[in-house]
């Protein structure tokens, strides 16, 4: 993307703190590596003087919303409260910039200010998963899931809690620059480029006891490091000393998925890792190392979880 603007507006909710410092992060600190053509970043505010962040800290906004006339990209990283009201003139300002083709996304609690604004009638959303059941009660015209890490919805995008600000960001500098450029952003954020899973996985999820993650510990590792083979429940039960039913069930306290569905994100995970890789495995191969078994199931299940097929992956993430 040539000469690409981004303006960021910056609320003086309390939430907000770590998600304006992941929008700078990625789209405002200089990267001499990148080219000319990286991100051009300002922030504006909505209201005048220092703004009051969470943390005892106050940011001084270098511009006003009229900057986002010529912004292409706009990030509201947070908002008061999720049903605190949005200003008229701010609503205008978005409304406007989307009518002109600009791409606006929020993190977290900044899906208010969207929603307010009318720009998720009728489109699918994400925010933090606390949020979801008050803002999808005042809002029943936008499908709200709880259980990803962004939805992007072409002009329109919303990542949840805080961290998956993170997933979202390097979402939109793997559309625009590719993946080589977000894995470098990645590579310096110390994170890894693309995060298996979703949200679902912090709801409400059952903390386990310390002895059955001790018991169960040397177990998973073992299954992580053999799925190219058949893992039966009857073999799992038996190497654990447990019947089949505990196991099972103690297994789910654990880590929070059946064994069944914690084997299969494993062998995604690993099929990817090694899709990513340059382009010497076949795909068959690929397969049978991630425990598939045949390309056509791997095929299914990459369609079904990812939406894009094995190729298609490779081509993408290994450049």
């Amino acid at each position: 993307m040539e000469n690409s603007d981004l303006a960021e507006s910056f609320s003086s909710g309390p939430d907000s703190t770590f998600e304006f410092g992941i929008a700078y992060e990625v789209f405002g600190l200089p990267r001499p590596e990148m080219g000319e053509g990286w991100y051009r970043y300002s922030v504006c505010g909505i209201e005048p003087g220092p703004l009051r962040a969470a943390g005892g800290l106050t940011v001084s906004a270098d511009h006003a919303l009229d900057v986002l006339e010529h912004a292409d990209l706009i990030v509201v990283p947070g908002w008061r409260a999720i049903d605190a009201p949005v200003p008229d003139d701010l609503v205008a300002a978005l409304r406007a910039a989307h009518q002109r083709g600009a791409r606006i996304m929020s993190l977290c609690s900044g899906v208010a200010v969207l929603a307010a604004s009318g720009l998720l009638s009728g489109r699918r959303a994400t925010t933090h998963w606390r949020y979801v059941a008050a803002i999808a009660a005042r809002y029943p015209d936008i499908t709200f899931d709880a259980g990803v890490l962004y939805m992007d919805e072409g002009s329109i995008l919303t990542a949840a809690g805080s961290a998956a600000g993170i997933d979202l960001c390097l979402h939109v500098v793997r559309g625009d620059f590719g993946a080589e450029a977000a894995n470098s952003v990645a590579r310096r954020l110390v994170l890894p480029p693309h995060r298996e899973g979703g949200q679902a996985q912090f709801i409400h999820a059952p903390v386990p006891q310390e002895r059955e993650g001790i018991r169960l510990g040397p177990l998973i590792e073992w299954m992580r490091e053999r799925l190219d083979t058949e893992q039966p429940i009857t073999l799992l039960a038996e190497k654990a000393g447990m019947s089949q039913r505990t196991f099972q069930r103690r297994f789910e306290k654990t880590t929070g998925l059946s064994v069944g569905e914690w084997l299969l994100k494993e062998r995604l995970r690993h099929a990817r890792e090694l899709l990513e890789k340059p382009a010497a495995t076949s795909l068959d191969d690929i397969a049978a190392a991630s425990g598939f078994g045949t390309l056509a199931t791997m095929r299914h299940h990459f369609r079904r979880r990812l939406g894009t097929s094995p190729g298609a992956y490779r081509k993408t993430f290994a450049g």
